[in-house]
């Protein structure tokens, strides 16, 4: 090997850390209901039935049939039960799941707290000692969990998100893929029972699942997967040693003329530049032939 592309001891333990630890997916939701779950048992399966080691650590159908009846092939890893005050809940079964070592595993419900006397606190923490073990894992979340958003979410939704995650889990994944829906055809599910009993559907409709509600955090979870890939491509870029400009991005442009006013069309310019992280240009046009008449030292 050439000495002078030779790997920095740093840069190889990186490169081994990276290789050893599972991978982690994410299916990102704006809502409870737009199809998350029912969309990773879906692809597990077919990925089964392609001959692929994949099992279910912990899936929560939330009594929705279309989910359960989407577990199919699926092998499922018993969780614990776990007793608290006079119940028994369900936990995930990491030394279960690390015992039985799948290429793969489904776990539910990334931002969960767990119940007292489980082997960790989050869920999210599950996930992460799953991962050390090389295992791959999948699993969901909606954007309101996520910890930078809280106080925006309480703004536009009037409920504080008690159940949040660092945002370096979602630094950390492998994959983010958003599962979107219109929030009309989120509503439809919802009058047709689909996500919650009948009964809670009139309660829903003006707290939560209000329009405004909806949109404000699909476009949220939108603009959230946008900067996802805009870091991923930053990254690879910067992995590959690549530096010609790949335009993916928005450039702006803004033309000025000697007007006083044109500073703060600059100023307004470089926000939007500041915003999409891209490449900024000013032009001014100066006349030529009969109309030329110049600039003066001012202008």
């Amino acid at each position: 090997m050439d000495e002078g592309k030779r790997l920095t001891p740093e840069e190889a333990l990186k490169i081994y850390n990276k290789e050893k630890n599972g991978k982690l997916k994410i299916y990102l939701g704006y809502s409870p209901g737009v199809g998350k779950t029912y969309t990773m048992l879906r692809e597990a399966n077919i990925r089964a039935r392609r001959g692929e080691d994949i099992c279910i650590g912990y899936i929560e159908p939330h009594d929705r049939k279309a989910t359960t009846e989407q577990i199919g092939i699926l092998e499922e890893i018993p969780p614990l039960e776990i007793e608290y005050c006079g119940k028994r809940y369900k936990e995930v079964d990491v030394e279960g799941i690390k015992k039985r070592k799948p290429a793969t595993v489904l776990v539910d419900e990334l931002a969960h707290t767990n119940i007292k006397g489980s082997k960790n606190k989050k869920r999210y923490e599950d996930i992460l000692e799953i991962l050390g073990a090389g295992i791959n894992v999948h699993t969901t979340m909606n954007i309101q969990h996520l910890e930078s958003l809280n106080d925006t979410i309480h703004i536009i939704t009037g409920i504080v998100v008690r159940e949040t995650i660092p945002d370096k889990i979602i630094n950390i994944a492998n994959e983010v893929e958003v599962i979107d829906i219109s929030s009309t055809s989120l509503e439809e599910r919802l009058k047709r029972g689909e996500i919650y009993n009948l009964q809670t559907v009139p309660n829903a409709l003006k707290n939560f699942f209000r329009q405004g509600n909806l949109n404000a955090l699909r476009e949220i979870a939108l603009r959230q997967i946008a900067q996802e890939v805009d870091n991923n491509l930053i990254e690879y870029m910067k992995d590959k040693k690549i530096t010609t400009n790949w335009h993916t991005t928005e450039r702006v442009l803004v033309s000025i003329s000697s007007s006083p006013k044109a500073g703060r069309v600059v100023r307004y310019g470089a926000r939007i530049a500041q915003r999409y992280k891209c490449e900024f240009y000013v032009i001014s046009i100066e006349t030529t032939g009969i109309l030329k008449k110049g600039f003066t030292e001012e202008e």
